[in-house]
């Protein structure tokens, strides 16, 4: 019985090599990617900016997960059920600190297991700068020569030095702007600490996390020389900006920012507020009145409304950009672009 089958199956055994080799190659595809993303860590982001960072330094490792996503804003956000699911398998966690996703503070506090939980606003080198109060403050304030404890941070001000201790004011959440992304050279400083993080958690891709971080530092360096020649055009000309969201990018570019509507925009303005605007605006002349896109513009229109003033729009938290590594630099790209476009018609 054997012999006389035999013909058949050396027939079949001659034919299943074309046939097979495509049928096994695609399970052993399949199954080499996904060991692939198995070995890739779990991590999970807050908002865009960060988003964006940790995803240029996980690349070819894995891709992180985001909270704040479309056009939410971390000022006025309500956890869902999905983000606490994705924050309780998370190995790593990124988040500025709950001076800006105050929303974040008591489930990361809740977490039933262990995982990396890293506050950015912590990382060693940061420029930090204190809120400035009310509606019409004058640019290039006492906060503007603040830095960092290294001393390697330098403004683009030209405003005289004032020598301030900030110590006190560093270690209360709500004592400094959180909106610490919006200069190139803080993204660095928060890029190392999101480098040293991800090669404790995950030792395993730490030269593909380290040579990420290298050139994410290089393209950052080119990034800031960049907006540089971009606003050098129009660096004298003051505006209006919705909420005090763009210290960091001010300070570091020298642009005059002189008043916002709102110091925050979960709190609507009243009307003595608006008041004291209009009359800055009126002051000012022919500038800009900046909205945002998460928030209602009709403030924005209230404010121009009979005076020389122009609008345009600002979205510091990348509320209507896709999210990827390369979010951060069409973030800043954009303001800069924003600011010049709407000042140099002014």
């Amino acid at each position: 019985m054997k012999r006389a089958l035999g013909p058949a199956r050396k027939i079949l055994a001659l034919r299943m090599p074309a046939l097979a080799i495509p049928a096994l190659a695609i399970p052993v595809l399949l199954f080499g990617s996904t060991m692939r993303a198995a070995d890739a860590p779990v991590v999970v982001t807050s908002i865009k900016p960060i988003h964006s960072l940790v995803s240029a330094i996980m690349q070819g490792v894995g891709e992180p997960k985001l909270i704040v996503d479309g056009a939410a804003s971390p000022h006025t956000y309500n956890l869902k059920p999905s983000n606490a699911r994705a924050l309780q398998d998370a190995r790593v966690i990124f988040w500025v600190g709950p001076g800006l996703e105050a929303f974040l503070e008591k489930p990361l506090q809740a977490l039933g297991r262990d995982a990396s939980i890293a506050e950015l606003d912590n990382a060693p080198g940061l420029v930090k700068l204190p809120f400035r109060e009310g509606g019409a403050f004058e640019p290039h304030d006492d906060a503007q020569e603040h830095e960092s404890a290294s001393g390697q941070h330098d403004s683009a001000s030209d405003a005289p030095e004032h020598e301030h201790d900030h110590a006190e004011a560093d270690r209360d959440h709500d004592a400094f702007d959180t909106h610490l992304w919006l200069d190139p050279m803080n993204a660095k400083a928060i890029a190392a600490m999101i480098t040293t993080t991800l090669v404790a958690a995950d030792p395993a891709n730490a030269l593909t996390y380290q040579g990420n971080a290298k050139a994410l530092n290089d393209r950052l360096d080119a990034l800031d020389a960049e907006i540089k020649g971009i606003v050098a055009p129009v660096k004298g000309k003051p505006f209006i900006v919705f909420h005090d969201a763009y210290q960091y990018f001010e300070h570091r570019y020298g642009i005059r920012v002189a008043g916002s509507i709102t110091v925050s925009p979960e709190t609507i303005p009243g009307a003595e507020r608006v008041s004291e605007i209009r009359h800055k605006v009126g002051e000012l002349g022919a500038t800009c009145v900046f909205a945002e896109p998460q928030f209602e513009p009709r403030l924005v229109n209230v404010v121009i409304e009979g005076t020389r003033a122009k609008s345009g729009v600002l979205d510091p938290e990348a509320a209507t950009l896709k999210a990827g590594p390369d979010l951060y630099f069409t973030l800043m790209r954009g303001i800069a672009d924003s600011m010049k476009d709407c000042l140099s018609s002014t």
